[in-house]
């Protein structure tokens, strides 16, 4: 497999550049638009944008569009407003700048407008703000700090320091991983109310889900803690990924009970479902390296989830239990949407087997498997967003005024949600980026990685 430096990859995206420059306002003409305000379809639209903004829309023949707009001929195509990645990692500063550049190129070619980087360096302040600039094409970031985990954050007083550091900083919320001491999360939980800064991640062991619940985390990722909570679980290490080895033992009657009280709770959940599905597919490795979006991914890369996945087959309890386990996710998913629990679109990207942007179309099928409808899936990675960022005044929707991140599909995602894969083009803060336009740049990572 031909292998590509740096330098050699930095050339090949100079080859294929899509840079975020002013451009004349564009008209999406005799389009139908899903403004994901309610479930509905508005036929035969003019959407016209300037500045970045969604200026008109109207019934087409009804919006003034003018001389110098850039015209995309949208008849028979459906405009959605661009999706969100809740659960996404930006790059280590390690990594080279051009990896970099094409992770976040990635979340963009998909539809991708806006990610929460889930953890967080002080570079990506700065790489936030060169994209906002335009410097860089990616999505908006939202991001958290370092990782607050048992090793980084071991005392009540480190914890006090970090919450008031990371507010400092600028970043947006405070990602918990595992190990955690419960003296430490609540003296950390105390100070980041004082600060003004939210928690969101994992739940640790020694904090459980029923606490999580207490402290208001903005966000539980994974469905963490519920596994363990169903199981009457809590604070047992030995349930392994996510409480599978808990699965045999939940009790179905506390799902809806718990979905209330995540509701209640005011909590957001970010599933990560898809990452969930793949690791319960860890012995059929060959399904999951013939996922054609791979190939946007670097060989190293691509290997370490290879051995990752090898090693997950090993370890794995029988298939009757992940199956079951799955099945319990899918059951408290289907709850907490129909609790009202705030559902926020997340794959955990890059992560295995899980390609930026690609992964959060695989997220939104494990959506609807779970029982929800599309629409109802669309609005976890929009409006529900929106809401959950507290932007719903600019963005989440197709409205007027609103921001212009916008995919433009084939076909109707209400329909079936695979549609959503079936993309003509993207907007980006009001760039209009069209498919094969995306895809020559999509062909040059490829080629870059020897794919």
């Amino acid at each position: 497999m031909r292998t590509t430096t740096a330098s050699a990859l930095t050339v090949l995206l100079l080859s294929v550049p899509i840079a975020l420059v002013a451009q004349a306002p564009t008209a999406f003409e005799h389009v139908n638009v899903i403004p994901m305000d309610t479930e509905r379809v508005l036929t035969d639209q003019t959407v016209l944008v300037r500045d970045g903004i969604i200026a008109a829309m109207g019934p087409a023949g009804q919006v003034t569009v003018p001389r110098d707009a850039v015209r995309v001929d949208a008849r028979g195509k459906y405009l959605i407003p661009g999706l969100a990645e809740m659960h996404a990692h930006i790059p280590s500063p390690q990594a080279s700048a051009g990896f970099t550049e094409n992770v976040l190129f990635l979340y963009v070619a998909a539809g991708v407008t806006t990610v929460r980087g889930m953890l967080g360096h002080p570079t990506h302040l700065d790489l936030r703000r060169r994209v906002e600039a335009g410097a860089v094409v990616g999505p908006r970031i939202w991001t958290s700090g370092p990782s607050v985990n048992g090793s980084t954050v071991a005392t009540p007083d480190s914890a006090v320091r970090t919450a008031m550091h990371q507010r400092s900083m600028g970043y947006d919320f405070i990602k918990i991983h595992p190990g955690l001491a419960r003296d430490v999360f609540d003296s950390l939980d105390a100070a980041a109310d004082r600060a003004g800064i939210t928690l969101a991640g994992h739940v640790p062991v020694h904090v459980g889900l029923r606490r999580a619940l207490e402290a208001r985390y903005w966000s539980i990722d994974h469905l963490d803690g519920y596994v363990e909570s169903l199981a009457g679980r809590e604070g047992d290490a030995a349930g392994g990924w996510f409480g599978v080895n808990f699965a045999g033992t939940v009790d179905p009657s506390q799902i809806a009970p718990l979905a209330r009280a995540t509701a209640d709770a005011g909590v957001w959940n970010v599933p990560t479902q898809t990452l969930m599905e793949s690791y319960a597919q860890a012995r059929h490795l060959e399904q999951l390296q013939a996922r054609p979006e791979l190939r946007y991914m670097p060989p190293e890369t691509r290997q370490q989830w290879i051995n990752f996945t090898t090693n997950a087959a090993r370890q794995a309890p029988p298939d009757d239990v992940l199956e079951r386990w799955i099945a319990v996710r899918r059951t408290l998913l289907k709850a907490l949407q129909d609790a009202g629990a705030g559902l926020a679109l997340g794959s955990d990207a890059p992560q295995v087997w899980n390609v930026p942007g690609f992964s959060v179309h695989r997220e939104l099928e494990s959506m609807v498997a779970a029982g929800l409808t599309p629409y109802q899936a669309l609005e976890t990675g929009t409006r529900n967003v929106a809401r959950f960022l507290g932007v719903e005044d600019r963005a989440g929707t197709i409205a007027v005024g609103n921001q212009a991140d916008l995919i433009l599909l084939d076909a109707n995602p209400l329909a079936n949600i695979t549609h959503t894969t079936r993309r003509a083009g993207v907007m980006l803060r009001g760039v209009w980026m069209p498919q094969a336009e995306i895809q020559r740049r999509l062909d040059g990572i490829a080629a870059g990685y020897g794919n």
